[in-house]
């Protein structure tokens, strides 16, 4: 692993030309057919989902998308989900949930929209909702975080069996502007916060947060696309027959245990 601070890996999950979802699902599985709606309101552009196929193997593929340009960052909202995003994702995993399917979740969003209209729409209660059922679903659940992994807008998608980390992305309860606005009245030392806050892979791994960290090329995820994808297939050819292998009991006792040791600590 490199020796990069927190704040530069920031810089390097921002580059805007990091791969996204719509690089990495074509490239991982066969025969994805993407669903619309969460049956209620209307069909949030900043999650996509639907079924496909990893290695011969139906899966249920749910993720979070950014652009590369301005058009693209509009039309998804700059990665910002609205309630009827995060109502689609659980649609989508309590389905795979039906046929048994393993669900991967990819994640990448600076945090859930904050809109009045999404607050309206019950953005809390859709995020909540998602924590609860995802807690109890009895499916396999993989969570990747790509990129930024921001507050409970990313935890909506993170409540899973194993959790891994891109090598150069972060995973925070709170973005390091925010943070530095509220600790030190002063955004400008977000890069102080940003350290401080313990957000990158390896910390999350250290913390008992993240099982595993998926290595990245020197200078990041755009250097090569192509090795990104080897070693995202690679992780997933491991982890989706091992936790598909056991029994749903277990499965869910694990997930319970792995989010109520988080926090613990001794004096």
């Amino acid at each position: 692993m490199s020796n990069l601070t927190a704040w530069e890996r920031m810089e390097i999950i921002r580059n805007k030309n990091r791969p996204t979802v719509k690089d990495y699902i074509p490239a991982l599985f066969k025969d994805f057919f993407e669903f619309h709606g969460d049956r209620f309101f209307g069909d949030d552009h900043a999650i996509m989902g639907g079924v496909g196929s990893f290695k011969g193997r139906p899966v249920t593929v749910i993720a979070q998308v950014k652009g590369r340009n301005i058009e693209e960052n509009k039309d998804s909202n700059f990665g910002m989900p609205h309630p009827e995003g995060y109502r689609k994702a659980l649609r989508l995993a309590k389905q795979a949930e039906k046929f048994h399917r393993p669900i991967i979740f990819f994640i990448d969003t600076p945090g859930a929209f904050c809109g009045i209209a999404a607050e309206e729409r019950g953005q809390g209660e859709a995020i909540a909702r998602n924590l609860l059922e995802l807690s109890n679903l009895k499916t396999p659940i993989i969570s990747i975080v790509l990129g930024e992994g921001g507050s409970g807008g990313a935890l909506a998608l993170g409540v899973c069996d194993e959790l891994a980390m891109l090598e150069n992305a972060v995973y925070s309860v709170i973005s390091p502007r925010g943070a530095a606005s509220i600790l030190w009245k002063d955004a400008s030392k977000e890069k102080e916060a940003a350290q401080a806050l313990k957000i990158t892979a390896e910390d999350l791994v250290s913390l008992g947060v993240a099982e595993e960290v998926i290595p990245e090329p020197a200078g990041g995820a755009h250097n090569n696309l192509e090795l990104m994808v080897e070693h995202l297939s690679d992780y997933l050819e491991r982890t989706i027959p091992k936790l598909s292998s056991e029994p749903i009991a277990n499965l869910l006792e694990n997930r319970y245990n792995k989010f109520r040791k988080i926090g613990e600590f001794t004096e």
